[in-house]
């Protein structure tokens, strides 16, 4: 059986250990590398010949990714998980008490158990590498660090410091780090193995670290409780005002950091023992794990789409401004390649431009960046108002207006300009990929690139197949949005896709809640409180009233009695009046900043907020349950692949709450056939609109929707 250690021991007395686990590209501690790593340490603790033991990874651009999510998935037992998490504390415990000095030398990823073990060690020195980075992302899966982070990383930078890190499970890159006093030392990646041999050689048989003489850290962890109090109470505060009170993780983690400084070490792992295991066997980290593998899946080679992908070395983007400008910086960001940006006019052009340019800035200010490698991605965008380079271009992403005739004159016009076949995507958000592309010659190189705004911060991107679309121009695009950092979805061309189809079933029941004289903020406090990010109103502001108006009228042609919208729809978009961007919409604005709802829209629609007190339970129901429905006939009818590309598709679209799991997790938990039950209700005593599915029936006798056989896409 091959081994995922290998000890190498020098007469110079440096030692390495190489972590290389079989079969894998990434390291990770799974029960038979602890097991393995178990046995090792009272070998290496009776070694004499070592006076300083290295750990090394074996794999480029990974040092240690941390625990088996998979096995975490599949605890249930709180007990299964108490043993797991002792083993390892006692393990990575054992590893800090070995008679020799030991040295973490982290050249790559770093994350969980692979900072954990670093913090365990004597010193820890990381490389310059664009891979070297780390991380404690317990909290995003609903627990909490519990071999030891929560306990060793607060004496080690510092209460505040370790806090922001332990609750927001950010990245920290080298340089942010070495700053922390997370790591002793920075050292580039070309000499890094040199030099790592240097460090360790000027610290044989030395079991002590230097002493931080910082009186501020020393004064607040250990000499001040009102000062930790404070801390403590501010960490409290913003994380519910985050949380909402969903999320249990975050208020364990300062509970057990409280404890391990206040009360102790031992204290503070027994602590980190309790949370974890509570937590780890919980509907919210099993659904937030379940939300992780979906996110990895789309990147695994047999969840991608069939067809063979071109390679793209140099892009346009046809239609400037925010959108387009923003599609331009993402390319030049991520993928490191030219980019035309056309536009028909010059004030288009330089706005365009300019959201690139802030995006470059806002990315040197928080040091992501330096400026000069920001000026040099932003060199590879390049204006114009002509088609020339478009020659040169293997992809083409159109981002103009929403108008279904100029875009497929665009496309019929701009299919002579580019290099031969080229993928011409369409950004467009309700139109048909087919009659898009159906002037064009080529129709199979015409695929959906469908991105939520804004660009640089919302993941999703719907990759939309027409019936024509060739399946190596739809794989081109699919793994083109995985190098710009995106969740692809692939969804089948039909009236709204998939997420804004679902969000126009939830938006316009918002809107009926408000006929039937229900106040905005009512609906939309109800929906914030069951975890949505933004209540459907002042989502609908965001969008633009304008914009919403049209998809519904859109969507209700292609839908009919199953999506009508009340007859003052149309009054909610007048001119000054379209939401966030003009300042007037739902809500007032104070620049962008939403301030309170508009009372003055109400006489507008002829309408009078008069139910006091209502129930924000059935006020979710009512928007959650449409879109449930829905969501079945999505899959009966092919539009997306299965539940799970659907529950991804709408936490990356529209901030599904993640700790729900997705539309079809929750709808699965409830139980279906009660949900059922109640839409008939609905229908009933509200309207003929909530009337269930035959493929939400059918999907409920199955026992849910995860259980049931949809057909292919």
């Amino acid at each position: 059986m091959a081994t995922a250690f290998q000890l190498e021991v020098g007469q110079d007395r440096l030692a390495t250990l190489t972590f290389d686990l079989p079969g894998k590209k990434v390291n990770i501690f799974n029960q038979a590398v602890l097991a393995e790593f178990a046995s090792l340490i009272p070998e290496l603790a009776q070694r004499r010949d070592i006076g300083c033991l290295i750990l090394l990874s074996g794999k480029p651009g990974c040092f240690i990714a941390g625990a088996d999510v998979e096995e975490i998935a599949g605890v249930t037992d709180p007990n299964q998980a108490l043993a797991g998490i002792r083993a390892g504390q006692e393990l990575f415990s054992a590893w800090g008490q070995l008679p020799f000095p030991t040295v973490a030398a982290v050249d790559g990823l770093c994350l969980g158990g692979g900072v954990e073990i670093a913090l365990a060690s004597t010193f820890r020195l990381v490389s310059d590498g664009s891979a070297s980075r780390f991380g404690l992302p317990e909290v995003k899966l609903g627990i909490v660090p519990a071999w030891g982070g929560c306990t060793r990383l607060p004496r080690l930078i510092g209460l505040p410091s370790a806090l922001d890190v332990l609750l927001t499970g950010k990245n920290i890159y080298p340089k942010k780090a070495l700053k922390l006093g997370l790591v002793d030392g920075l050292i580039p990646q070309a000499t890094f193995l040199h030099q790592v041999r240097e460090f360790a050689s000027g610290h044989l048989d030395s079991k002590k670290r230097p002493v931080d003489r910082t009186d501020f850290k020393e004064l607040l962890l250990e000499r001040n409780p009102l000062g930790r109090k404070l801390v403590f109470d501010q960490a409290r505060k913003r994380t519910l005002e985050q949380s909402e009170g969903h999320y249990p993780a975050p208020l364990r983690i300062i509970e057990v950091v409280r404890i391990g400084i206040e009360d102790g070490i031992q204290a503070g792992l027994e602590a980190e023992q309790r949370a974890a295991s509570e937590l780890a066997v919980g509907a919210v980290s099993k659904n937030l794990i379940h939300v992780f593998q979906l996110m990895e899946g789309v990147k695994k080679a047999e969840n991608r789409p069939p067809g063979t992908p071109h390679p793209v070395t140099r892009a346009a983007v046809l239609g400037a401004g925010v959108m387009g400008g923003g599609i331009a910086q993402l390319i030049a960001d991520k993928m490191g390649i030219s980019v035309r940006l056309k536009d028909i006019g010059t004030e288009a052009l330089a706005s365009g431009m300019q959201h690139a340019s802030s995006l470059f800035a806002r990315q040197v200010k928080k040091r992501r960046l330096r400026p000069d490698q920001a000026a040099r991605k932003m060199a590879l965008i390049q204006p114009t108002l002509t088609y020339d380079g478009f020659d040169r271009c293997d992809l083409l992403i159109e981002a103009i207006i929403e108008n279904l005739g100029v875009k497929q004159k665009v496309f019929a016009e701009v299919e002579k300009e580019m290099a031969p076949g080229a993928v011409l995507a369409s950004n467009t958000s309700s139109l048909s990929i087919d009659l898009i592309g159906n002037e064009a010659a080529n129709r199979g190189q015409v695929v959906g690139m469908h991105f939520f705004n804004p660009v640089d911060r919302m993941p999703l991107v719907e990759v939309i197949a027409g019936e024509a679309s060739d399946p190596d121009a739809v794989r081109t695009v699919y793994d083109l949005a995985l190098k710009l950092g995106k969740t692809p979805v692939v969804v089948r061309d039909a009236p709204g896709f998939l997420v804004n189809r679902l969000l126009m079933f939830y938006s316009s029941e918002a809107l009926w809640l408000l006929d039937e004289g229900y106040s905005i903020e009512d609906v939309d406090r109800a929906m914030k409180d069951w975890g949505m990010p933004l209540g459907p109103l002042a989502l609908t502001d965001d969008v633009g009233i304008d914009v919403a108006v049209k998809v519904a009228h859109i969507l209700g042609e292609a839908f009919g009695d199953r999506l009508p919208t009340p007859e003052w729809l149309d009054k909610a978009g007048e001119p000054g009046r379209l939401g966030s961007k003009t300042g007037l919409g739902f809500y007032r604005y104070d620049g962008r900043k939403r301030t309170e709802p508009d009372r003055e829209i109400y006489r507008i629609l002829g309408l009078t907020p008069r139910v006091q007190d209502p129930d924000p339970a059935q006020i979710a129901e009512r928007l959650v349950l449409p879109m449930v429905n829905e969501a079945a006939r999505c899959l009966s009818e092919g539009v997306v692949r299965d539940p799970a590309s659907l529950d991804l598709a709408m936490i990356m679209g529209t901030g599904f709450p993640p700790f729900r799991g997705g539309l079809c997790r929750w709808a699965d938990a409830q139980g279906l056939s009660p949900l059922v039950d109640l839409l008939e209700e609905f229908a009933e005593s509200i309207g003929p609109r909530f009337q269930p599915s035959e493929s939400l029936r059918a999907a409920a006798e199955s026992g849910g929707f995860y259980s049931h056989r949809w057909p292919a896409m």
